[in-house]
C-alpha cells in the first residue's frame, strides 16, 4: 500500500442536547477527521479528543502538530505501508496515542477496503449486533435526571450510566433506582473526580447494586485503585488508567479492577484494542466499548470491536440521535436495544459529502506523494 495523500479536516458538529461531566460540558463536537488516499482505496478516521486538554492530555490543535510534524512524515517513509508496521514506525513518539489511533485507523480503513475486508472480520467480532447503554451527563437536578433515563429506556437502551461527582452521585443514583427499580442494569462513571480520602463515601454506593463504578480515582493512580476495590462491593472499572495490553495486565495483577473499558482511541488504535480484549479475556475480566461523543466515523469501528466475545457488558455506543441532530454518516439506530455492526468493508462507513462539506470548519493537507 502507498499513500497518496492525507487530509485532514476540521469538523464542528452542535450536539442535540449539552453533555456534562466532572471535567466540563460540551455543546458541540469540535474535532478533525483524517481522511487518507492510497493507491488502492480511500480510509477515514476520528480523532476522539476535544479542543482543551481536559478528559486527557490530547487535544486538537496538538494532535495536528504531532501528525504533520512527526506521526505522518514516519509513516509515509516507510517503503511500504501495511497496518503491521504503523505502530513500529511511530513507536519513537512517546504518548499521543490518541493521534496515532487516528492515522492508524485510517490507513487500517484503506487497507481492509483494498481487500474488501470488514474491520469486524480482521478483528474476530462474533456477533452481528451489540447491546447498547447510554451515558448520562450531570443534569444539575434530580427531576430532569429522571426525565432523561425515562425518554432513553423508552427509546430501548439496555443499560444506563450517570456521570457522578462530588456533591452528584449518592442521591441522583437513589433516586433512579427507586423510579426505575432495582433490575435496571445501572453504572456510574466520575472519570477521576474523586481520591482515595472518599473510600467512606463511595462505599454508600454499594446498596445500590451497581454493574461497576467506572474511574473513580486518577488515572495514574493504580495503587489507590486496588486499595479502594477492597473496600468496595461495587466492581471498580478502568477506563482513563487503561492506555495498552500492559497496563491492562498490570491493573489486573493488582486488583485494581475487575471491568474494564476499552476505547480504541484511547490506547492507540483498534490493533491494541484487541490486544487488551485477549489480555482481559484470558484472565476472565468483562469488557466493554466506551464512548467519545464519536461521529458515525468514530462509531462504526466501535461497534465492530464491541462485537468481540469478550464484550459481555452493554457499551456507551449509543445510536447517532443520542448526541446528533444530524450526523455526518447514515445515521445509526437503535433496534430492540441493539446496534447493527457494519458489514462493508473497511470501517463500514463514509461520510455524506454535502453533509460534511456543510460541518468542515477548514481542511489541511498533511501530504502528497511527489
Amino acid at each position: 500500500m502507498k499513500i497518496e495523500h492525507i487530509e485532514l479536516l476540521h469538523v464542528h458538529i452542535p450536539l442535540v442536547t449539552p453533555f456534562r461531566t466532572s471535567f466540563g460540558t460540551m455543546t458541540s463536537k469540535d474535532t478533525f477527521l483524517l481522511h487518507v488516499t492510497t493507491d488502492g482505496a480511500e480510509g477515514w478516521s476520528e480523532f476522539a479528543a476535544d479542543p482543551e486538554p481536559l478528559y486527557c492530555s490530547e487535544f486538537v490543535a496538538g494532535a495536528e502538530i504531532v501528525l504533520a510534524e512527526h506521526l505522518v512524515p514516519r509513516v509515509t517513509a516507510l517503503p511500504e505501508v501495511s497496518s503491521a508496521a504503523l505502530a513500529p514506525a511511530m513507536a519513537g513518539v512517546k504518548g499521543h496515542l490518541l493521534a496515532k489511533a487516528a492515522l492508524e485507523t485510517a490507513l487500517l480503513d484503506a487497507e481492509l477496503r483494498t481487500h474488501g475486508m470488514p474491520i469486524a472480520t480482521l478483528l474476530g467480532s462474533v456477533r452481528d449486533r451489540v447491546p447498547a447503554g447510554v451515558s448520562v451527563g450531570i443534569s444539575g437536578s434530580v427531576p430532569r435526571l429522571l426525565d432523561e433515563v425515562g425518554t432513553y429506556l423508552a427509546e430501548g437502551y439496555l443499560r444506563i450510566k450517570l456521570k457522578i461527582e462530588p456533591g452528584w452521585d449518592i442521591e441522583p443514583v437513589r433516586a433512579v433506582r427507586e423510579r426505575f427499580g432495582d433490575d435496571l442494569p445501572l453504572q456510574v462513571d466520575a472519570n477521576t473526580a474523586y481520591t482515595l480520602a472518599d473510600t467512606e463515601h463511595l462505599r454508600a454506593l454499594d446498596e445500590f447494586g451497581l454493574l461497576l463504578i467506572e474511574q473513580p480515582l486518577d488515572e495514574d493512580d493504580m495503587y489507590g485503585h486496588a486499595r479502594l476495590a477492597e473496600r468496595l462491593r461495587t466492581p471498580v472499572c478502568l477506563d482513563e488508567s487503561i492506555t495498552s495490553a500492559r497496563a491492562a495486565a498490570t491493573a489486573i495483577a493488582l486488583g485494581a479492577c475487575r471491568v474494564i473499558n476499552v476505547k480504541p482511541a484511547r490506547v492507540g488504535g483498534y490493533l491494541e484494542a484487541r490486544r487488551i480484549h485477549d489480555v482481559a479475556m484470558a484472565h476472565g475480566v468483562p469488557v466493554w466499548c466506551g464512548g467519545m461523543l464519536e461521529t458515525g466515523v468514530g462509531r462504526a469501528p466501535n461497534l465492530a470491536l464491541a462485537a468481540l466475545p469478550g464484550f459481555t457488558l452493554p457499551g456507551d455506543t449509543s445510536a447517532s440521535s443520542r448526541y446528533f441532530a444530524e450526523d455526518i454518516t447514515e445515521p445509526f439506530t437503535l433496534v430492540d436495544g441493539h446496534m447493527r455492526v457494519p458489514t462493508a468493508p473497511g470501517i463500514g462507513t463514509d461520510p455524506l459529502p454535502e453533509v460534511l462539506r456543510r460541518f468542515t470548519a477548514s481542511r489541511r493537507t498533511l501530504y502528497r506523494r511527489p
